[in-house]
């Protein structure tokens, strides 16, 4: 699948010990909010793939934090606006989630590509503004997994 994303991903819920949880708005859907997100690259673990994508979008080292597998799977339709980067006939995608909790509500460096903003919002503010429906459920988990 050369030139191709892989469909498995990691969602990655990044909080605080006080639940507040760090969003991203996407560049390519400007009003689409989202948690830290992204595929999987070909032989690459998923805990690396986590890190991966925090360091990327975030600039944060998820290494100096507690990542922790929520060993939750996702499986969902592709958006049609998103599968031609995926080989033909690939329709679904199986999501992986993940949290980061970090101590305190920190700045993050945006990949300018791939989102436009950050914000620090209480987990309920949260989980109403993601649009996708298992961001939204991860973060309604947060109060669960967090103790």
């Amino acid at each position: 699948m050369a030139g191709y994303k892989v469909p498995i991903s990691v969602l990655v819920v990044v909080h605080t010990p006080d639940l507040q949880v760090l969003l991203l708005e996407r560049a390519d859907r400007p009003g689409f909010w989202q948690s830290v997100t992204g595929s999987q690259d070909e032989g690459e673990t998923l805990g690396a793939t986590a890190v991966r994508e925090v360091r990327e979008e975030t600039g944060l080292d998820a290494a100096q934090y507690l990542l922790t597998d929520w060993n939750r799977q996702n499986r969902f339709e592709i958006y049609l606006r998103w599968r031609s980067r995926y080989a033909p006939g690939i329709t679904h995608n199986t999501e992986h989630v993940f949290g980061l909790t970090v101590p305190s509500p920190l700045p993050v460096t945006l990949a300018p590509r791939e989102h436009l903003r950050y914000e620090w919002l209480p987990w309920r503010a949260a989980a109403d503004k993601v649009f996708s429906w298992s961001n939204a459920e991860a973060i309604q988990d947060l109060p669960q997994r967090a103790r």
